[in-house]
């Protein structure tokens, strides 16, 4: 099957492109924004490609869908954003051809998902960094700095009003209300939530007892299905508190985080910093790159509480159609114009240049069963 390279914008996408509607996301790109796609490679006689998961990922995969499908008018992406956790099992089930999570397959998927890839190597892309934000809802009240203690104090539902003491003492400057904190949790199994755990449970000692999990471990407070869903959550009560991708926080507070002695802001910047700083998971094989985030780190300049989102895809394909889509997709995905149309429609932190060619790679390899 061949590869066809588009040698000029070749007109902008369709309406599923544009909106994810009848995919299940509430996220659009305005036509006049949609992100160059002019070099990407398209699969001659287009098809469809069927991808489903993170919720985090939602608006960055509108964003390179309404370019991908602009460029490559006969190609359609379906994307269904249902969160990370059903999109893994979709995956494994057949149900799609790739999908996207904010956690990496762990051994037993691992080894579910080679059997769903006729036994060929199951691989971790990261494609999608993020901040995860706590954001807030407090009238008056745009910014504070919290602690990782109190983070998991206030998630652990230990800490209940915004003027305890132990907010109060890094907030000198701002007047706390006496209002009753209302957690907001995920109510799916969720990437976001795994990462969000795993970071309290490395840096917020004692004050989270708990281990890293994709479903929340306590009883919640409040909780919401998907990204979107906590931040109407957040946005519709007072008081209330959640953990969320950075995409999504228009309009609510969100928390400067301690890192060592100095609290640090959410940004594109601090995010990629971690990243760069942190290792790749011990065991991957050449082709997969799942991360070990480092989220004791002291660097001033990182934000700890991070989202690496994946495209998980298999190495080898029955169908060579589907193989095809999934390189051509998964390479504008990653390619530097890619990475800038998230970052444009996010505020993602785009990938190196060095991890952008370890991805490349692996992509390259992808191919059709004989």
């Amino acid at each position: 099957m061949k590869l066809s390279k588009y040698g000029q914008f070749a007109g902008l996408a369709l309406a599923g492109s544009l909106a994810l509607s009848a995919c299940g996301s509430d996220q659009a790109v305005d036509p006049e924004n949609a992100a160059d796609a002019s070099n990407v490679n398209c699969v001659d006689g287009g098809g469809t490609l069927a991808g489903a998961g993170s919720s985090a990922q939602e608006n960055a995969v509108a964003a390179w869908t309404a370019a991908y499908e602009g460029a490559c008018g006969d190609t359609t992406v379906n994307y269904d954003a249902v969160g990370s956790g059903a999109g893994r099992s979709q995956f494994i089930d057949g149900a799609v051809t790739f999908a996207g999570s904010d956690a990496a397959l762990d051994k037993k998927e691992t080894e579910q998902a080679t059997k769903r890839c006729k036994g060929s190597e199951v691989v971790n892309l990261p494609a999608y960094i993020s901040p995860i934000a706590v954001a807030f809802n407090l009238d008056g009240i745009d910014s504070l700095n919290l602690k990782p203690e109190v983070i998991g104090d206030i998630f652990n539902q230990k800490i209940t009003k915004w003027n305890d003491e132990k907010i109060a003492a890094d907030n000198p400057d701002v007047e706390l209300p006496d209002t009753k904190i209302v957690p907001v949790n995920r109510s799916d199994e969720s990437g976001t939530t795994e990462n969000f755990t795993s970071y309290l449970a490395e840096a917020a000692g004692d004050a989270w007892p708990h281990e890293p999990d994709g479903n929340w471990p306590i009883e919640p407070a409040e909780a919401a299905q998907g990204s979107s869903g906590v931040v109407a959550a957040i946005q519709g009560g007072q008081g209330t508190v959640g953990y969320v991708d950075a995409s999504h926080v228009k309009g609510l507070g969100t928390a400067a985080v301690g890192v060592g002695d100095e609290f640090v802001a959410y940004s594109p910047e601090a995010a990629a910093a971690i990243v760069d700083a942190s290792p790749e998971r011990e065991g991957n094989t050449e082709n997969d790159h799942a991360i070990e985030l480092d989220y004791l780190t002291k660097e001033s300049s990182a934000y700890p509480i991070v989202l690496v989102s994946y495209e998980i895809a298999c190495m080898e394909y029955e169908d060579e159609k589907n193989a095809e889509l999934v390189k051509s997709f998964l390479s504008y995905v990653i390619s530097e114009a890619g990475q800038q149309a998230s970052s444009d429609e996010t505020g993602s932190a785009p990938i190196s240049s060095t991890t952008r060619d370890k991805l490349q790679a692996t992509i390259d390899k992808i191919s059709a069963s004989a």
